[in-house]
């Protein structure tokens, strides 16, 4: 089931298909061509591939009064190792493409560096000359958006920079730039977007703002009232699973262990505290890495 997290993101690029572009191409630095218009588009492939399978939003630029597709950008968020992955990504990139008769980009947006790495990977699909390399957005790539007149401008570009960087030391300066701007929204989007941007904020950025709204801030919009209580909850995890992943194999790389592929996307993908925590006292000991996912032992 996708977390909060994951729903969130994809709802920023649906709400503003533009935001595809922008980070594409003000970001990543990936030229993109001049459009009348951005649409997003069905992301069900079910008709042309017989298992189920769903892109998280696909974005067309049209170009000029026939609305001519000019390109298509295949959004995927991805806060997970999924083996799945590199087997269908290429499906979405040529069915896209297929469909619309236009070039397709993917674009993985992520908020974790260690699966921007794992994203960025190339994927050898096995026909020569044909490697499909996802573009990837990470924390990195998402501009810090300290300045009202900018969150105003591209209020879900303020909402992924809270996302991205609201453990950092401008997240209060986020949010102040955030809430500044939040006037300018509907009253749907900024019940949810200022949840968001709350939320993903760190625990003393999020104690100054609140302090700053006369009555307190109230979570206000269905969305968080269903949802963010559980975001926080598993955002914590998240962030405690990362670290201790990327501890086991800062462990056995600083040992001098070469670390094989399928180990570190075990190891990455585990969501299972106690697992890590055995992986860690196992690394100190073992002499060959494989040997840390054997079944027996501590």
């Amino acid at each position: 089931m996708p977390s909060v997290t994951h729903e969130a993101l994809v709802e920023l690029f649906k709400n503003r298909p533009t935001l595809a572009v922008e980070m594409l191409h003000d970001a990543l630095g990936h030229p993109v061509p001049t459009f009348t218009e951005a649409r997003v588009e069905s992301s069900d492939f079910t008709e042309i591939v017989p298992s189920d399978r769903r892109a998280d939003v696909v974005v067309v630029l049209l170009v000029g009064e026939q609305q001519r597709p000019a390109m298509a950008i295949v959004v995927e968020v991805q806060l997970r190792v999924d083996p799945d992955k590199p087997y269908v990504w290429p499906v979405y990139v040529t069915q896209t493409r297929a469909r619309h008769r236009c070039p397709t980009r993917l674009l993985v947006v992520t908020i974790g560096a260690a699966m921007a790495r794992w994203s960025a990977r190339p994927i050898d699909t096995g026909h020569p000359g044909w490697t499909l390399t996802p573009l990837v957005l990470g924390p990195q790539g998402v501009p810090v958006v300290t300045d009202a007149e900018q969150a105003k401008a591209a209020p879900e570009v303020a909402v992924l920079s809270a996302m991205a960087h609201g453990q950092s030391e401008a997240a209060e300066a986020i949010g102040e730039a955030f809430f500044a701007a939040a006037a300018g929204l509907d009253e749907e989007r900024r019940a949810v977007y200022g949840d968001l941007v709350l939320s993903s904020l760190n625990a003393a950025a999020r104690r100054r703002l609140e302090a700053m709204m006369k009555s307190g801030y109230q979570f206000q919009s269905e969305f968080a009232r269903g949802y963010v209580a559980k975001g926080r909850q598993e955002g914590r995890k998240e962030g405690i699973l990362e670290a201790k992943a990327q501890a086991v194999l800062a462990f056995l790389e600083a040992r001098g262990l070469e670390v094989p592929a399928e180990v570190r996307e075990r190891v990455l993908a585990s969501t299972d505290i106690d697992e890590l925590d055995r992986w860690i006292r196992r690394a100190a000991v073992i002499s060959d890495a494989q040997a840390l996912l054997a079944t027996t032992g501590s």
